[in-house]
């Protein structure tokens, strides 16, 4: 019996100890991971949403109070854009155009671009455009902006978006902040590790997930990851 021990039983012993040793490693390793991957498709999608935010509030005068309304946005709004026209660095240009001004009394950019469109290529000078938002943002292959709300690998469920109109200093600051939990984005991964995550940014004071912007002080838009 001591034989069949020592020849067959604990080496089956030692392989499934070695085994379970080597799987506790690998589990944390997986999950760092899986987390990391996710994190990227979910970082992505708040500088979608940081990108389509301040061209909103660059348009509105405030951030959008839901994804609906930056969807909406992006198909239907658009955005003014500062054209150049020749440079300024081109002394040549630069004085062909200050002769210009001095020989028509009041004209401004917009009546020098009419005369750059009559053919007048040497003028220097700037005027603003619209453009489409669709157009100009977010401008990726394959890119579908009717999932922006969705947290990825989470089944449908949304991204947290708030906004608000802050005093700070006496000033009326827009606010806003968009919000995935790790709970809801690595939801399906190892559980106890999900649980060891979120206790330690909530110990340290910090957003247990992803978030860009903050409500409660102005940050200039940034991302907890950045």
């Amino acid at each position: 019996m001591k034989k069949l021990f020592t020849v067959v039983i604990l080496p089956i012993l030692i392989v499934l100890l070695a085994w379970l040793i080597y799987k506790g490693i690998q589990k944390p390793i997986q999950f760092d991971k899986l987390k990391v991957a996710r994190e990227a498709v979910a970082v992505q999608k708040l500088k979608d949403i940081r990108t389509l935010q301040v061209a909103y509030k660059n348009k509105h005068g405030k951030f959008a109070s839901s994804i609906d309304s930056l969807i909406d946005f992006y198909k239907n709004g658009k955005m003014v854009i500062v054209k150049q026209i020749g440079s300024v660095n081109d002394s040549a240009m630069v004085a062909h155009t200050e002769a210009v001004k001095k020989a028509n009394r009041g004209i401004n950019d917009k009546g020098l671009y009419e005369l750059y469109l009559k053919g007048d290529k040497n003028l220097v000078f700037s005027i603003p455009s619209e453009i489409d938002i669709k157009d100009t943002l977010l401008k990726r292959e394959n890119y579908s902006i009717d999932s922006l709300a969705n947290i990825p690998f989470a089944n449908g469920q949304k991204i947290g978006l708030q906004s608000v109109i802050k005093k700070v200093s006496g000033v009326d600051v827009p606010l806003f902040e968009a919000t995935i939990p790790y709970k809801i984005l690595l939801n399906g991964l190892d559980n106890q590790q999900i649980i060891n995550l979120v206790a330690e940014r909530e110990t340290l004071g910090k957003y247990p997930g992803l978030k860009v912007g903050s409500i409660e002080t102005p940050n200039n838009n940034a991302g907890n990851w950045e």
